[in-house]
């Protein structure tokens, strides 16, 4: 069974690299919100290889595992500390985004000020990178450059804390450290705690490949592909996705191909068997193939489908 899916988007922006096959990512969303909202005043997600491993927000008080092997491979002690972090940080998140509310002169709505940083490494080349930004109400309000070690702000509102955190360099030093060796530490650790645990389970999947094809040619432009992960039903998944102009999808011929174990599936993608959300007004910038392999292994044999489908905490966060 195939299912293939079409995502249209106008304007799309990409702050980091895309990610290849080998590079494992460690990624950390924090969010703190303001208003009349049914939704927690702050919450923490954390994912390894886009898989979310744990959750914390300010109903709850407290940080929780969200996979299997987290569950067994860290105790109590690391919970609690992880959640004495959450909470230090909550009480940050709580003055700046009300910081952030009287510099754009917002005293009533409801409003949001998330961060997310985290780091990736390459299991293959040891190359490793990290990256950290701010935003409010959905805007860019800061990001971390690593490579000059300085915060940059592109708003105005910004100013004053870009240049208060570019005047700690203690705090910059911290970071550096973080990113560099910390947070990479962290990744490779809970890289290993996700692999062990699979191969446990005797249910590590064979290498799987998936490639794209262009006028029956192999094409290694704007292609991503992803990591295989675990389903919670014991089934594996796995990610591509190539990214096209309009016109180049009206003039070439899009297909997917697929391999694992001993079989090979060719999938010609055409206009009708791909869903879009694009509306007739508004203008297409570029389109997005996403395909998802699912490959379910048992007893029997297997079968093969496509569909559509955020370290240890940095402690240490500064009031803006």
């Amino acid at each position: 069974m195939f299912i293939c899916s079409l995502m249209s988007f106008y304007g799309l922006q990409r702050s980091r690299a895309i990610k290849q096959g080998g590079t494992h990512s460690l990624t950390y969303f924090f969010t703190a919100v303001s208003g009349d909202i049914d939704f927690p005043e702050f919450t923490i997600v954390g994912l390894v290889d886009e898989e979310q491993f744990m959750y914390f927000d300010s109903n709850m008080k407290k940080v929780v595992p969200k996979t299997e092997w987290m569950k067994q491979k860290e105790g109590a002690d690391y919970w609690d500390t992880q959640t004495q972090l959450a909470a230090g940080t909550h009480h940050v998140f709580r003055n700046n985004i009300q910081v952030a509310k009287d510099r754009f002169n917002h005293s009533t709505g409801v409003h949001t000020f998330q961060l997310m940083y985290g780091c990736e490494w390459d299991d293959q080349t040891e190359e490793t990178d990290g990256f950290r930004q701010e935003s409010y109400d959905g805007e860019d309000f800061m990001s971390l450059d690593l490579q000059e070690m300085r915060w940059i702000s592109p708003v105005q509102q910004g100013f004053i804390t870009q240049n208060k955190w570019n005047n700690n360099r203690a705090y910059l030093e911290g970071r550096k450290h973080y990113f560099n060796t910390v947070c990479i530490e962290w990744l490779k650790k809970y890289v290993g705690y996700k692999k062990s645990s699979l191969e446990k389970t005797g249910f590590y999947p064979k290498a799987v490949t998936i490639t794209w094809m262009r006028n029956g040619q192999e094409c290694h432009t704007d292609v991503d592909l992803g990591e295989l992960l675990p389903n919670e039903d014991g089934t594996f998944q796995k990610t591509s996705t190539i990214t096209v102009t309009p016109d180049e999808w009206k003039n070439k011929k899009y297909s997917c191909v697929v391999k694992h174990q001993n079989q090979t599936i060719r999938k010609i993608l055409s206009e009708k068997e791909i869903r879009t959300n694009r509306e007739a007004s508004v203008p297409v910038g570029i389109i997005v193939f996403a395909v998802i392999l699912l490959i379910v292994i048992g007893v029997a044999g297997y079968m093969v489908y496509l569909k559509k489908r955020v370290l240890t905490l940095d402690a240490e966060s500064l009031e803006m």
